[in-house]
């Protein structure tokens, strides 16, 4: 048996209420009136689809030996790079082990679930361990566009294997067309639609239930014997027209959850995926389908395992995490769509030594530091003589991404430069050990208070627009149940 052995999600802290961007930009293109209800969910400053991705993986992952992952499978059509692997950040940011298979896949919406059966089909093939999926998507549109109202931001991740599977892989169906409904040129920052009344009824309307109906045919499957079918679709009245084209019933059909975080483009069948896993039953049939180019479509079963699992936060879980970004104008600089005045000490931004990221990686990217294998102390940076006994070469590797804190102090700076002012940073006591001078996010100065519980969060520290470079680091965010 293959398939599913655990999953996660990420849904940013950040919503847009659509109603906020119709009142900034609605003067523009009043046709877009008619789709400015509920929110979209808006990465913050510090946040791409790198960051997004680990999020999501660190969910998935949860307890689990990482050193049992033997690949790691990223989508997107978002990553910041075209030349530096997605995959292999996120593989040091997990710090995972570097006898890694790692592949980034892009340049469709059906990346997600390409990478999805790439996955599976590894370890069909007897790879030497489990494999990770991990899709994300931070997508930027014109400003007064219809397309800034449907998408939203968000990430998905899977672990797949041969034991302990939650939910077995039954069988897929693809078909690959070039239907060219959302382009990007390479060097493009938006993307390109063509009419939408064309993408809604030749491309969704017809792709989406073709390759439905050739997994029913393929697995012997009836669909009144399917408990969920997880599609995507950017447009309402599309998604339920393609319910209605399939026959499926109300509760047959996974919220779309269009008006609580928006289109997460390749990532989003597999955020969907995500919210059925948290609600499916044991021996509940789901339907996975994609859309872009095409469609993947993918047949999977909940096994009893489901029930007795750790429960990760999931989609469900994030989704109820939010705070309302209230002002148009901070979501712009946000994204990068205004220029904003910088001032002396913002306008500098040291280069990126790579020697010394290569030399330091575990400590940078991984937050591994050290523990004292003599009296059992833990220490950030790693050391090689013990900050409190003394002991020299006595040192174990010791990883502190996945562990709490609590804040020992903390500041807020309004001379330093930051995107969200003020700069707050300060000490964070580890609960097993080790303190860690970190920056803090996903909060305001007013809600922290000294002691609160804190965990690590992988996050974009800068982004040097002059030299290509993204930089990233752990912060401290505060800590949800």
């Amino acid at each position: 048996m293959i398939g599913i052995t655990s999953f996660g999600g990420f849904v940013p802290r950040f919503r847009l209420n659509r109603q906020t961007i119709f009142q900034a930009m609605g003067w523009y293109n009043a046709a877009t009136f008619g789709i400015a209800q509920g929110d979209k969910a808006v990465a913050s400053h510090d946040e791409d689809s790198i960051t997004l991705a680990a999020a999501a993986a660190i969910d998935a992952l949860g307890g689990n030996d990482r050193g049992k992952i033997a690949a790691l499978f990223a989508a997107s059509t978002t990553w910041p790079y075209d030349q530096r692997e997605a995959a292999a950040i996120l593989a040091a940011a997990l710090d995972l082990p570097e006898r890694l298979r790692t592949v980034d896949m892009a340049d469709s919406l059906r990346a997600g679930t390409s990478a999805l059966l790439s996955g599976l089909d590894a370890v069909q093939a007897g790879i030497d361990g489990e494999v990770l999926v991990a899709a994300a998507e931070c997508r930027v549109a014109r400003p007064g566009s219809v397309q800034e109202h449907l998408y939203g931001d968000g990430a998905a991740a899977l672990v797949l294997g041969n034991q302990d599977v939650v939910a077995e892989f039954k069988g897929a169906y693809s078909m690959s067309v070039d239907f060219a409904d959302h382009i990007r040129q390479a060097g493009q920052r938006f993307d390109r639609t063509w009419e939408e009344r064309w993408i809604r009824d030749e491309g969704f309307l017809k792709i989406i239930p073709q390759a439905v109906a050739g997994l029913l045919e393929r697995c012997a499957v009836k669909l009144d014997d399917v408990a969920k079918v997880v599609f995507p679709c950017e447009f309402a009245r599309a998604h339920s027209g393609i319910a209605k084209r399939l026959g499926l019933k109300p509760e047959q059909v996974q919220d779309p959850l269009f008006k609580t975080m928006g289109d997460s483009g390749a990532a989003h069948p597999l955020v969907m995926l995500v919210a059925a896993l948290q609600s499916a039953s044991p021996g509940d049939k789901i339907i996975l389908a994609s859309y872009g180019q095409g469609s993947d479509a993918l047949l999977f079963e909940a096994t009893d395992r489901l029930a007795a699992m750790t429960k990760p936060r999931g989609v469900l879980g994030y989704l109820d995490r939010k705070e309302d970004i209230q002002s148009y104008q901070r979501y712009a600089v946000f994204r990068e769509l205004v220029p904003v005045e910088k001032g002396i000490r913002g306008e500098f931004q040291a280069p990126t030594a790579f020697s010394t990221l290569w030399r330091d990686r575990r400590g940078i990217m991984g937050l591994v530091g050290t523990k004292c294998t003599a009296c059992g102390t833990p220490q950030y940076p790693a050391q090689r003589i013990c900050v409190k006994c003394g002991a020299v070469d006595k040192m174990t590797d010791y990883r502190f991404s996945d562990k709490r804190g609590k804040i020992f102090t903390y500041t807020g700076d309004m001379l330093a430069f930051s995107v969200d002012p003020p700069a707050v940073y300060g000490i964070v006591d580890i609960d097993d050990g080790g303190r860690l001078y970190l920056d803090f996010t996903d909060c305001t100065l007013e809600s922290l208070k000294v002691g609160m519980p804190v965990e690590m969060s992988f996050r974009r520290k800068y982004h040097d627009e002059h030299r290509g470079i993204s930089g990233y680091f752990w912060k401290a965010v505060p800590a949800q149940a």
